[in-house]
């Protein structure tokens, strides 16, 4: 006889206001990640700071909360409403035997409001606590170290230029706290501090962003004992988030430099690198060493590796050709040699590594080398004017999860796809690429170091023209 399912329990989610399209897919995967799902079902509002989430245990509540960095707080819901009357109406049809827990004589608890896009006077705070009396507290106010926090949340809309004077909605409900004496009410937003990359020891020209690094480690639902890769790993900024998550981690660059830490230093003020500035020196600076395996000097256009599924995730953040360029081994020398070896569908050997060989070659090793049910997280640049779903990369055996947008320009952008392993890699798969010319669209990518400047350079005569003015 098979088991009932639990019964969700309805939960509200207070989000950051920042990368808001990267929001629902890292939700999404740590949901997945924690052993839930994301129902179709969700009240969400994808712009909103609040969405109503129905999880199965508070114990899933948490394990999102401890990981997530797009969410600050997470509330058991015991009611909503668009009106102050909806809102009590719902909070009077909430079960009592669900709310006495947190109500009894024995505990202390507090009241907190908290608005969106309005601020309140401590007059008018006051007056909406007291209108809450119907409820059955029977414990003692504590507003220094309560063991209950109560919120009520009040939400004023998106526009600060034409605030109205009663919120759209209302919202009631218990903070879920991940720690028993936390006092704070973020999820895991304090990393983003704690590892920014201005305190970081070894950072280079393109050192990944601290909160993007750790969305990207969440979208590819990294977990303790993985093993998480990095074909570009440059400084290894993408290793540590990972790392902080509990893999084991390791890379390769073709920079010889840069992984072992030489020549010129990226900081302002500083000619050369230190002895100790280093990726290993990164993850030992946030005491993660034990997590690093090792970085490799290699081309990621050819093979190192024995065949296998060897990686639990790839994450990794491949050189555009704007501020890196991007480069493979080889001469023209051996271009000549390997057109008079190749076949009709052979990759000919260049010193140019093209975008769209970058990409191919990265969707291929990710087919071949991530277990099954793992994830390649990377980021596509694009122009904006040309950019249509077609241009994003594609192989047979990785599905498509999710594709975000972040702005670099008016006419540039970079995307981070998110892909999951489906299928098992066969040797018929080497070059699916070429198969009913669906390689032809990513070709458009190898023009975006010159589009990128062409947008530069426009910008800069604008402001030339207008200062003559």
């Amino acid at each position: 006889m098979a088991l009932a399912a639990p019964a969700l329990r309805r939960y509200l989610l207070l989000l950051a206001q920042e990368h808001l399209e990267f929001r629902l897919p890292e939700i999404t995967s740590l949901l997945s990640l924690c052993g839930g799902k994301f129902s179709g079902e969700q009240e969400i509002r994808v712009n909103s700071p609040f969405w109503i989430l129905n999880i199965p245990s508070e114990e899933m509540a948490r394990g999102l909360m401890k990981r997530t960095v797009c969410a600050k707080s997470i509330f058991e819901l015991w009611g909503h409403g668009r009106s102050e009357g909806e809102l009590y109406a719902s909070l009077k049809n909430y079960p009592v035997d669900k709310m006495l827990p947190y109500l009894q004589s024995d505990s202390t608890y507090k009241v907190y409001i908290h608005t969106f896009n309005k601020t309140l006077t401590q007059e008018q705070k006051i007056k909406k606590i007291d209108a809450l009396e119907f409820l059955p507290f029977k414990g003692k106010v504590n507003l220094k170290n309560p063991e209950h926090i109560f919120w009520i949340l009040e939400d004023y809309g998106m526009n600060p230029n034409n605030v109205p004077e009663e919120p759209f909605h209302l919202y009631f409900g218990r903070w879920v706290r991940i720690l028993m004496f936390q006092q704070i009410a973020d999820g895991q937003r304090e990393l983003i501090e704690s590892y920014s990359v201005k305190k970081r020891h070894f950072i280079g020209n393109t050192s990944m962003d601290a909160c993007l690094s750790f969305i990207m480690a969440n979208h590819g639902r990294v977990k303790p004992n993985d093993v998480v890769y990095d074909p570009f790993v440059g400084t290894g900024g993408l290793l540590i988030s990972s790392a902080h998550f509990g893999a084991y981690v390791c890379g390769t660059d073709i920079d010889y430099n840069t992984i072992h830490g030489l020549g010129k230093a990226s900081r302002k003020n500083q000619k050369w690198r230190g002895p100790d500035e280093n990726i290993r020196a990164n993850l030992r600076q946030y005491g993660l060493e034990k997590y690093y395996l090792d970085a490799l000097v290699a081309d990621s256009s050819r093979p190192i590796w024995r065949k296998g599924m060897l990686f639990d995730a790839i994450i990794t953040d491949p050189p555009y050709g704007v501020r890196e360029a991007t480069r493979r081994t080889g001469s023209q020398k051996e271009a000549v040699k390997s057109i008079e070896r190749s076949t009709e569908n052979h990759i000919f050997v260049s010193s140019n590594y093209h975008l769209s060989d970058i990409f191919f070659d990265l969707l291929k090793f990710a087919a071949e080398y991530l277990v099954m049910g793992g994830r390649l997280v990377y980021w596509l640049p694009v122009y904006r004017p040309e950019y249509t779903e077609e241009i994003i990369p594609r192989h047979p055996c990785l599905k498509l999860i999710s594709n975000c947008e972040q702005m670099l320009s008016s006419h540039t952008s970079r995307r981070l796809i998110t892909m999951e392993k489906v299928k098992e890699f066969k040797d018929q798969d080497e070059n699916s690429y070429l198969l009913d010319g669906q390689y032809m669209p990513y070709r458009g990518h190898n023009s975006f170091r010159e589009k990128y400047f062409s947008g530069v350079t426009k910008r800069i005569a604008k402001e030339e023209k207008d200062n003559q003015k």
